[in-house]
This record gives C-alpha cells, structure tokens and sequence, in this order.
C-alpha cells in the first residue's frame, strides 16, 4: 500500500488524484490531504478517505467548528502541511502557483517521490530544485499531459538522449483569431477550452499561451534540453499529447483522448500500466490528426515565457508572479485579455537580475514582482 500526500486536493488535478486512489483502493491510500479551501468538497473527500492527517492551510479554516472524524487529525497553516509530507510514501503536488515550490522543496528534502503537478515549482525555481533533485537522487515525476508524454516517449527515463522534445498545444479556444479580435474577447470566452477541463487560471494561461512556454521552461530543467532543440506545434484536436525526436530521425509520440487521469495514475503506477477507464482512440473515425504553426505574433506571452527562460536568474520567477497577478486582475474584469502580456512585458522590464539559488531568494523575487504587477494595473485603471 502506497501512502499519498495530496498537495491541492479539492482543485482540478486533486479531484482526478481522488478518481485514480477509487479505482485502486487495494494499493494507495491518502496518509494526508491539504487543502486551501472550498471547505465542503474537503470535508468530503476526508469523510470518505479517511486520512491520518488533513490541513486546510488559510489560518481560521476551522473557525467556528471543531471537525472530528476517527483516525483523522485535522490541522490548519502551511507549517502544518508541510510536516504532512514526512509521513508519506509520494507527496502529490497538485497546488496551483508559486505556494506550491514550498511543498516540493520540503518532498525533496525529505527524500520523498514527487509526483509534480504544479508548473510554477520549475518555472519559478527550476535551477534550484533540479540541484536538489540531483543531490538527494529522489525520483522526480512529471504529471503535466506534456510532460508526461515526453517522460513515456524516453521510456521513464529522464535523461534519455534524443535530438528534439516536441510539444503540442491546442491553440486553446483563441487560434487564429488577429490581435483586434482578441482585444474584445471576454472571460467567459477564455474560460471556453475546445478539449480540456482545467481550472481558470490555467485555462487563461492555455488561451494566451503562457502556459505553452512555461512548459517549453519546465522541458529545459526536466530533460536537460537546450531551448533550441524544444519546439512547440499546434495540434488541435489534443490527441497527440507529445513527441520526441531522436538522432536516427524518428519519433515517437504520445497520444490518447485528452484526460490528465492517465498521467495522473502513471505517475502513481509507472512502470506498471493499469486500467484508467479510458477508450483506445479509434483512428478510424478520428480522421486526420493535423499539425499546424504556432501564431507567436498573436499571443506575445509564449515569447516572454522564452526571453525570460533564457536570461534566467530571477527573470522565470517574475514572469509567473506577473501572470499570476496579471490573470487575477483579468478573471475579475480588471484588464483586458492583450493587456495580460503587457503587464508580464513592464514587469520583466522593471526586473533587475538577482540571486536566485534559494528558495528566500525566490520569493523575494515573487513578492517584487507582484509589487509591480499591482502599482502597473493600478495604474491603468
């Protein structure tokens, strides 16, 4: 029996981490679940689990209540979740945002099994943790459908040789659409993916492209790959998940009907394959599955997340604090959908290069950066 700490547990990627201990009660169960909020669905999912440990993090969680299930301790505070990870066989982290770094430091540290759901932990510090990766020998899984897909094509193995990482995107509900156009486009519309259900904040970053080169980051620190042998394609029926490219020129790809359960109980179950419940793409019906260029001038975001994965240092940390601040302002209506790109521009404009070979580093940078984010949106308003 695999003990899991599932960092996030009532977000997008949380809930399906829940699907996949249902399907296999007889080889994990939960050691702990944390949460942030949306108290009701976490009241559940620990009623129905019955962790030894369960921490809502925001203080005052519990407030007016004294929750008591037997053979669960609840807690709440980051301190508290993070003494989780001490107690489990993998830590599973699925939290969104820069919060989440902390977590997968305190798994490597702990010499734990990281099941990595949370962009922002490479993006954000990938330099440190790859160090820390590399020092402790812990065995770091990636869980992102793109990442996933590459790991599979190297056959698990991380620092398999091959000559291109090629992922795919789906163009997301925006693709082809000119800068005019995209000036009008609402929240509601963004939060319109043509082929996948993700949480809002990775659904905007989906649509302006953010998300494609966080990942093209995230395959740098993972695979030890120069940015120039990472290309990014669009396919937009989301059937084909990855690829790789290797010296004799041929390539294997990756691909299924988009759903994160796969990657999600691969990176619980691997080497071994189970069933998910997923359907064989039939190929006949399917058609053709087509390939087409990325728009870059359109959705500037994917450059920024490029420019400021090559000058490193501290500049791949301001770039998600920004996005992070910028999305905010936009799922509340506060800016427009081109002027999310604009704020990451001024910010990384404004941002000195800095030490950032530590975690305090980091959220210095993260926490100036943010500053700025706010003063340029403020501003604007």
């Amino acid at each position: 029996m695999i003990s899991i700490a599932l960092i996030g547990s009532t977000g997008s990627i949380g809930r399906q981490v829940c699907n996949v201990v249902r399907r296999y009660p007889d080889r994990f169960c939960f050691s702990a679940l944390v949460a942030r909020g949306n108290r009701e669905l976490f009241f559940e999912q620990v009623s129905e689990f019955r962790p030894r440990r369960a921490v809502l993090t925001q203080k005052g969680a519990f407030s007016g209540m004294s929750p008591a299930i037997q053979g669960v301790a609840f807690s709440e505070g980051e301190e508290k979740a993070l003494e989780c990870i001490e107690e489990s066989d993998v830590v599973f982290v699925a939290a969104s945002g820069f919060a989440g770094l902390k977590y997968s430091l305190k798994a490597i540290a702990c010499g734990k099994r990281l099941a990595l759901a949370n962009k922002e932990t490479l993006v954000s510090g990938g330099d440190l943790v790859m160090r820390q990766v590399r020092e402790k020998g812990i065995d770091l899984v990636p869980v992102d459908s793109e990442h996933s897909a590459l790991w599979q094509a190297l056959h698990f193995d991380r620092r398999g040789k091959f000559e291109q990482l090629i992922l795919t995107a789906s163009g997301g509900p925006f693709y082809g659409k000119s800068k005019a156009e995209l000036a009008k486009v609402t929240v509601k519309d963004t939060l319109r993916h043509p082929t996948w259900q993700m949480g809002a904040k990775i659904t905007v970053d989906s649509a302006t492209l953010l998300n494609k080169g966080f990942e093209v980051i995230e395959a740098k620190w993972l695979y030890d790959a120069p940015f120039e042998k990472i290309r990014t394609v669009v396919q937009p029926t989301s059937i084909v998940h990855s690829m790789v490219a290797f010296a004799d020129g041929s390539v294997l790809a990756q691909m299924s009907y988009p759903t994160m359960e796969v990657p999600i109980q691969l990176a619980l179950t691997y080497p071994e394959r189970l069933p998910s419940g997923l359907q064989i793409p039939d190929f006949a019906s399917l058609g053709e599955i087509r390939f087409l260029p990325l728009e870059r001038k359109a959705f500037p975001c994917y450059d920024l997340a490029l420019t400021a994965g090559a000058a490193g240092g501290g500049y791949p940390c301001a770039l998600n604090a920004a996005g992070e601040v910028a999305v905010n302002a936009f799922l509340r209506e506060k800016i427009g959908f081109t002027r999310i790109a604009e704020v990451i521009e001024e910010v990384l404009s404004r941002t000195e290069r800095a030490r950032a070979d530590d975690y305090e580093s980091l959220c210095e940078i993260d926490r100036r950066a943010r500053e700025e984010a706010e003063k340029i949106i403020g501003n604007a308003v």
